[in-house]
């Protein structure tokens, strides 16, 4: 009987998250683009060219997440951010 309440409560905590995470989702879809906190200056992970196109490893992140929700790696915004900024802006 025991095993069965664990069971249950665990049910019950993976339907409540996937319902949140699908919100989520939707919520960024509304909005049209993946806004992505990059460090401005670390390069190999996320840094401007001399035309102001983004590269690196997170950037390509960002991209294929963008690519996997909208169909298309364009639809992503990038912001600067330093270490201290990234929590207060998620």
């Amino acid at each position: 009987m025991k095993i069965f309440k664990v069971c249950l409560v665990m049910l019950v905590v993976i339907a409540l998250t996937g319902v949140a995470m699908a919100g989520t989702l939707d919520e960024v879809r509304a909005k049209g683009f993946i806004q992505a906190g990059v460090n401005g200056g670390v390069y190999g992970f996320s840094q401007p060219d001399e035309k102001g196109v983004w590269k690196g490893l997170d950037v390509d992140t960002a991209r294929a997440i963008a690519a996997a929700v909208f169909g298309d790696a364009s639809k992503v915004k990038f912001s600067a951010l330093t270490a201290v900024q990234r929590l207060p802006a998620l």
